[in-house]
């Protein structure tokens, strides 16, 4: 079954292409066998830099189930997802990511990110795009509030 899923992440990836719709990614997430969601990268038709496949996929399995937890599900992407598209992996607690491409593929096509893995170990400050602390004390009290609400609901 592998196989099957991901042949469709890839033939949705070259149909985006082909299509000028988008870049060459898609992205599957299958539940007890089932495609319970498949996006494309939609970057540049929706001017959203964050509509990667993967994303889009985690967002349309979460609003389709009513849940913001995919255990359980695992996700088919034709590449190895970037950092931010990880992140939301971890977040939506995917069981597994089968990936087709590798980040070196990627990256050889032009969608290096090196760059970010290279910020992420950068301090603050040193960053092509600086991170600048500002009213930490105050904002603490948002975290207060948080612990001490009694029917919130966990993540």
């Amino acid at each position: 079954m592998h196989n099957h899923f991901m042949a469709r992440a890839i033939a949705l990836s070259i149909e985006n292409v082909r299509s000028g719709r988008g870049g060459p990614f898609a992205a599957l997430i299958v539940e007890d066998g089932k495609v319970v969601a498949e996006a494309v990268n939609c970057v540049t038709a929706s001017n959203d830099p964050t509509a990667h496949a993967e994303v889009t996929a985690i967002r349309a399995a979460c609003g389709a189930a009513g849940k913001f937890d995919l255990a359980g599900s695992v996700m088919y992407a034709s590449c190895e997802p970037c950092p931010m598209c990880l992140g939301a992996i971890y977040w939506a607690r995917l069981d597994r990511v089968y990936f087709a491409n590798t980040a070196a593929d990627a990256a050889n096509a032009g969608f290096d990110d090196a760059l970010i893995y290279r910020e992420l170990a950068r301090p603050f400050a040193d960053r092509k795009i600086p991170l600048i602390p500002l009213m930490r004390d105050e904002a603490l009290e948002a975290f207060r509030a948080w612990e001490a609400q009694r029917d919130k609901i966990g993540y």
